[in-house]
């Protein structure tokens, strides 16, 4: 009796963890805009863009590159989520724009390759 209590409590808590691990995967309602727009966009306004991450310029600051420009990107190690990436990936960058006195910059919440 035991053992079938200790099997359904075990079966519990992994359908718990995997429901607390699993979330929606569609759109987020994050505006895709380009490196230009960034520009005239206002502080903390959520963006999506797609291109490429072409070179590192500092601690944790990135250029990304797209048909209209480029721009600073600013993606945490943690955001990395172990991802790695050439200039030559073409990426999906979220995340929120940053009003500076040199020009916008985002600040990135996820990375994710664009197949």
């Amino acid at each position: 009796m035991k053992t079938i209590f200790l099997m359904a409590l075990l079966g519990l808590v992994a359908v718990t963890a995997h429901a607390q691990t699993g979330g929606f995967n569609g759109p987020d309602g994050r505006e895709l805009v380009t490196a230009l727009k960034v520009q005239e966009l206002a502080d903390d306004t959520n963006v999506r863009l797609v291109g490429y991450i072409v070179r590192k310029t500092g601690d944790e600051e990135y250029e990304f590159k797209d048909d209209s420009g480029t721009l600073i990107v600013e993606i945490d190690d943690d955001d990395w989520h172990g991802l790695e990436v050439s200039p030559a990936d073409k990426v999906q960058l979220t995340g929120e724009v940053d009003k500076e006195r040199a020009g916008n910059t985002i600040d990135v919440d996820s990375v994710q390759l664009v197949k």
